[in-house]
């Protein structure tokens, strides 16, 4: 797609989890194309649903299945808009869900994750992505049994 736009602004659907572990605190990764710490997820490929893809992005990048997702929201307009380093423009439609972190091993994808970490959600990373506070409004929402 951006051989043929190049880096113009594109919509795009992103399918994103919170996985919280017992204390509640947030699993957040460091991202190699920006260095910026964010949830988890990704943009949903043709011919997934968008829990398929955030199970698959949640996968690729640290290496952990899921098991029950709490929907929580939808996030798009202006403030959803992200220009990456090389100048590509993205506007995303983020279908956020919540998820228990299961102790599993968590295993970073190089390509794609720096680092990954758990934070208290008042406590987050200098350099997270202001997306991660828009989705933890979301979350307030819900019952902390969930998580």
């Amino acid at each position: 797609m951006r051989a043929l736009v190049g880096h113009r602004l594109l919509m795009i659907s992103v399918g994103v989890v919170l996985i919280f572990d017992a204390q509640g605190r947030l699993l957040l990764g460091r991202r190699t194309d920006d260095g910026e710490w964010g949830a988890v997820g990704g943009i949903m490929e043709p011919g997934e649903t968008i829990e398929e893809t955030a199970r698959r992005e949640t996968r690729e990048e640290v290496g952990l299945e899921l098991g029950e997702l709490t929907f929580l929201g939808v996030g798009s307009g202006p403030e959803y808009a992200h220009t990456y380093p090389n100048g590509d423009q993205v506007i995303s439609v983020c279908v956020v869900y919540a998820a228990r972190y299961t102790g599993a091993p968590i295993v970073p994808d190089p390509a794609e994750v720096l680092e990954a970490a758990f934070f208290a959600p008042d406590a987050l990373p200098a350099g997270h992505r202001p997306s991660v506070d828009r989705y933890l409004r979301m979350a307030e929402k819900l019952d902390r049994r969930v998580w």
